[in-house]
């Protein structure tokens, strides 16, 4: 399966500004793409890249004042596979796991390990262990969060969205990684391109969602608190301990974000030419 997809956002911009952004593909899926999904500044200026300290690609500039658009644009070679969920992984006791993963056990900006452990263990305390836990969390999340783009909150942390029991994609993961990482499970952020390949419409308008990563049985497993459900298409753009760590934009000054476009959709096959 062949799915393209891109992203592109313009900036009213009153100065020079700096600007990071996080926006192309995980190198994890680098071998998928037909072409570099490479970032393409309109006017065109110097662009920078680096690795962070996760390993995800990030794209520096200064953009000039006025108006100013950055896009980026691939098709990626996809399985067209639907989403597994593991219920069955195993769940390693903390002194086994890998020495790499214990980030993922700890509190971080959005994730407050210490204000939901008595919570965590009062609900899923008596879960069973492994994948079977993990998808126990991402129900109650799911069922207990509102979803909507009116509640979206950029400082909303999980013991905030515990309480509030609205907000967006980032705020489901948000929550499911706190729980998950009370319950000695790691747990990590992710942020990418989610398709409704697949699914009947009416559809919602595209967007770059979130979702999770937790460590079971010696590898790193994919969970979706918000859509809980498969899909097809999911295509990582990069992960870390919350959304602090994946900002897909970063700029340092006054700016207007006026337009945001995502596009994630399957191209159809190209018939093959007679010699």
């Amino acid at each position: 399966m062949r799915i393209h997809v891109g992203c592109e956002m313009h900036y009213e911009l009153a100065q020079p500004t700096p600007m990071i952004f996080m926006v192309t593909i995980h190198a994890s899926r680098v071998s998928d793409l037909e072409r570099p999904d490479f970032l393409v500044t309109t006017p065109s200026v110097p662009v920078e890249g680096y690795r962070d300290s996760f390993g995800n690609w990030c794209n520096r500039l200064v953009a000039p004042a006025g108006r100013f658009m950055v896009k980026t644009d691939t098709i990626v070679r996809d399985a067209g596979t639907w989403d597994a969920f593991d219920v069955e992984a195993y769940q390693a006791q903390v002194q086994h796991l890998p020495a790499d993963t214990l980030q993922f056990l700890l509190g971080s900006r959005y994730c407050e390990t210490d204000r939901l452990t008595e919570a965590a263990w009062k609900l899923f305390g008596k879960t069973p262990l492994g994948g079977a836990r993990v998808q126990a969390v991402c129900d109650y999340v799911h069922d207990l969060i509102e979803f909507g783009y009116q509640h979206s909150r950029a400082t909303r942390s999980a013991a905030e969205a515990f309480e509030e029991k609205r907000g967006v994609c980032r705020d489901f993961a948000h929550l499911a990684i706190t729980l998950c990482r009370c319950l000695n499970i790691p747990a990590r952020y992710c942020a990418g391109y989610i398709s409704d390949i697949g699914l009947p419409p009416p559809y919602a308008p595209q967007d770059l969602a979130a979702w999770i990563e937790v460590f079971l049985g010696g590898r790193w497993h994919m969970f979706d608190p918000r859509n809980n459900d498969p899909r097809i298409g999911r295509i990582l753009i990069a992960y870390g301990r919350d959304a602090a760590d994946v900002p897909l934009a970063m700029t340092f000054g006054p700016h207007k974000l006026v337009e945001f476009r995502v596009t994630t959709e399957q191209v159809a096959e190209q018939a093959a030419q007679a010699p």
